[in-house]
Formats: structure tokens, sequence, C-alpha cells
């Protein structure tokens, strides 16, 4: 519980009708949620206006309403607050109340399209081995100083997310690393956040659904180093064409990785295949259990953080030569007769692209892809993930992934768009993924590698809004056990 007037002193307010010296309880975005003494903030969404849910916010006993537009009948009682920007408001509101946790705990942000979710969790387990008590907010699960829960959204909305750093805090986190989506920056869900870093990994096309065009998205993601105060450090891969674009005008102190350029971070790959990665790092030799140039990159974007948050940089390559980041990235096992299955979360044509690509590289094999695409979601990518799978594939096989709404057959031929007839004979299309994956393993010879791509970590396919049991990883494995 806090003053009122408190929890204001960040938010540019137009105008206050009645008291600010008064006491609230609680802060929600959902109406359906208010309690008697609570702030009630009114956000305008894609979907629905929450300005029309202000009279049963007042009826649930909210006490201080905050809004883009005062509504015309007021009561005395309530106090009003006008804003410019009521997602904003949220932010800064919500982490004040909630004690301004960010100010002690030192909280790094990561960006991009591919690769957020390695690079955040590999911070979290390197400087959990280094000794600090750690907090996670990932696109798997949020951690609290080792105790897990199931994530709901890459990055929570800004009221959980105030009392998941709440937590933390309380919990004697020093460090926290935290995914930011584009959704979540464009929804001013890190608003109110005290950052001392962030990193941007990459950038290809990804949620247009959302944001309608590349050059918006790309500007949303700049927008997190734009809003970066002078005290944090801001960390980009300086081999994407738009790695420098990024902190063009940022006011945090700019560093870059590179593979291919002189950087401050500079690696360079010495092997790569199923044993790791055997790496030099800033003239280091070392040697990680990780595979893969994407994942050379994340390694080198963990390291440049851990060293700008002032750790010993051979602790940092000893640390992080023993760890495996996330799950469903690169997962692999292998059947009894030699065939290897790799489940990974690529889910749009770059991470494809990079994981197939990869794959390439470690045996003279063929290689057959289960791949969908997710519905309700960015359609132009649809033909892409098509034409990726079949180009860099021996066979592949289209199949849903989480269709949500939408008819799996109908997300297929948009997959199919992207095909030119000489691809069209290298793919089979099966709708049910269970079956989709069995038949790929039934027609794999020993010495294939079949590439289960999409899903990853997630342990549910979602149809017509409903989430079933379904985890690629465990039916990969009961294809084997009956292989």
């Amino acid at each position: 519980m806090k003053r009122l007037s408190d929890i204001l002193y960040k938010v540019h307010i137009r105008a206050v009708q009645g008291s600010t010296d008064r006491e609230v309880v609680d802060i929600t975005a959902d109406s359906r949620q208010v309690v008697p003494g609570g702030c009630f903030v009114a956000l305008r969404g894609t979907a629905a206006d929450g300005h029309k849910h202000i009279p049963a916010a007042i009826v649930s006993g909210a006490a201080v309403i905050v809004c883009e537009e005062l509504p015309a009948d007021r009561l005395p009682a309530v106090t009003y607050v006008e804003v410019s920007n009521s997602a904003e408001a949220l932010g800064r509101m919500a982490h004040a109340l909630a004690g301004d946790p960010t100010a002690t705990l030192n909280v790094v942000g990561v960006t991009g399209t591919n690769g957020k979710t390695t690079v955040a969790t590999l911070l979290y387990q390197l400087f959990t081995a280094l000794g600090y008590t750690c907090g996670l907010i990932s696109t798997v699960k949020y951690v609290i100083a080792g105790q897990e829960t199931d994530a709901t959204h890459t990055t929570p909305d800004a009221v959980r997310l105030s009392r998941l750093l709440a937590e933390m805090r309380e919990k004697g986190c020093t460090h926290v690393f935290m995914e930011c989506s584009s959704h979540a920056i464009h929804q001013y869900r890190i608003e109110g956040i005290q950052f001392t870093g962030a990193l941007f990994t990459n950038i290809t096309h990804d949620h247009l659904d959302y944001h309608k065009t590349f050059d918006e998205y790309i500007r949303v993601k700049k927008a997190f180093f734009d809003h970066l105060p002078k005290s944090a450090f801001a960390l980009s891969n300086l081999d994407d064409k738009r790695g420098s674009v990024m902190l063009q005008n940022t006011a945090a102190s700019k560093q870059y990785y590179s593979l291919r350029s002189p950087a401050a971070i500079k690696g360079k790959i010495l092997d790569n295949g199923l044993g790791g990665l055997h790496m030099l790092v800033n003239e280091q030799e070392v040697h990680f259990r990780m595979i893969g140039e994407f994942n050379a990159y994340n390694l080198l974007a963990v390291y440049g953080a851990a060293v700008l948050l002032g750790e010993d940089r051979q602790e940092i390559l000893t640390v992080l030569s023993k760890l495996t980041g996330a799950e469903g990235r690169f997962d692999y096992q292998a059947s009894a007769d030699g065939v290897l299955a790799i489940v990974d979360y690529a889910h749009t044509p770059d991470a494809l692209l990079n994981v197939l690509q990869t794959i390439k590289k470690f045996r003279n094999a063929r290689i057959l892809t289960v791949v969908g695409c997710g519905g309700d979601r960015d359609k132009t990518k649809r033909p892409l993930m098509g034409e990726v799978a079949c180009s860099h594939s021996d066979i592949a096989i289209f199949t849903a992934d989480n269709p949500r709404s939408e008819d799996p057959a109908s997300i297929i031929r948009d997959m199919e768009a992207g095909l030119k007839p000489e691809l069209r004979r290298k793919y089979l299309s099966i709708a049910d993924r269970r079956e989709a994956i069995r038949t790929a393993i039934k027609m794999a010879q020993p010495d294939d590698i079949v590439l289960v791509a999409g899903k990853g970590h997630e342990k549910y396919q979602e149809v017509a809004g409903i989430r079933h049991p379904f985890d690629d990883k465990a039916i990969v494995h009961e294809c084997f056990e009956t292989r």
C-alpha cells in the first residue's frame, strides 16, 4: 500500500480530479480484478478499450481511475487521473507501488528475433554458477532464486512483472536476466524497469501480424535501446546489418560483439561439430558444449555482458564452457540404429535456416525436416518457412504447429505457396503433428538426421483455443523406442 501521490511521481499527468493524498492498495488494468481501494488503469488495446470498463471498475470498488480520456460522469469519492499514455503510466505506477525493485537489482534485458531465450538462460546459469542469487524471466520459465514456474508470456504484463521483480528482490536476488519481446516493448510492459544493461541478438522477419511492417518491427526493437539511461550498457551484434542502427541513438555505453568484424568482444570458430564449438574468444582458446554458429553468437553475447557486469574474463569462459543453454534449443537424441533426431524451437525462417545449415556441417547425411507454422500469427513468414525447409532438407513434412483458431490445412497451403516447382517433389503434407513425426522417423535410415522444428520446449499444442498436452521430445523418444 502506498500513497497515490507517491506512485504518480514519474507519470506524465494531464489533469487530476480528486485527492492524490489517499492510499492505493492495488493496481490493475483488468476491471474484473479490481479490489476495494484499488486503482484501475484504462488501456486502449487492439481488441478492446479499457475506458468502457471504468463503470464496472468503480462498482468493484476502484478508488482511483487512470485514463487517457476522463469519463463524462465522475463521482466525487473517486480520484480521476488523466494521462497522455495509460500503458506507460501503468508500468511506472506498478513499479512504484512495488517499491521500485529494480533500483537495487542488476537487470539485463535481451531483445532480438532469435536467441533471446538462450542468451537470457545462459546468463542466469552463468551468474548462478559464479555464486550470485539470480532471477530469470524467459519464454520457457520464470525462475526466482532457483524456484521455477512455467512462463505465461515471454515478457509478462507490467503489473505481474513488477511483482515478479519485487519477489526476486525479497528472495535476495542481485541479478535478473529477462527477455524483452517486441510486443512487451511496444505495449510498455517493461516501462518502469531500471535496466543495468541491454543486449541485441539479431533481427529478421517475425511478428508482422502485430507490427504490420518490418520497419515498424525494427523501430520498436530500437526503442528499447533509445530509452536506456546513461548509466547502462548496450551490447549489440555487429554482424547483424541492423546491429549498429540499434544503438544509434542510445545514451548507454555502446559495445559490440562479432565473429566477422573488429569488435571489443571478438570471436572466431575453430571447429564446429556434434562435440561442440571450439573457439577463440578475445584470443583465448575455449571449448563449449553448445553447437552451431548461431550459438557462437549467443555465447559471445553472454561473455560480453558478463565482462560489462564486471566479472573476471577467465572465470566467465571456464563456467560458460560447461553450460548447455535452454531447453528445446538443439536438443538431440539418437536411436539404437543411428538415426539422430533434433528438436528445436526454430519458428522463423532465419532460425530454421541457421539450424539446417548447422546440421549440414555435421556429416554428409540425409535431412528430414518436420515443420509447421503457428495459427493467428504472422502469415508472411509461412511461404518462407516452406521454402527454407524444402531447399535445405532432403525431405520436408509440413504439419501443424499451434494452429490456434486456424485450420492446419490452410496454414500448410500458405507454406506450400513458397515452393518452386522443383521443390514440390521434396515435401509431404501431414496435418497431424504426432503422425508427421512418426512418419519422418519411420522414413529415416541409419545415419539420417530428423529435425523437428517450431515448438522446442513447449509441452502443449493449441488447437481451437484449447491447449492439449504435446511434447515433441517425448514423441521422438516414443518413436525411437518402437522403431
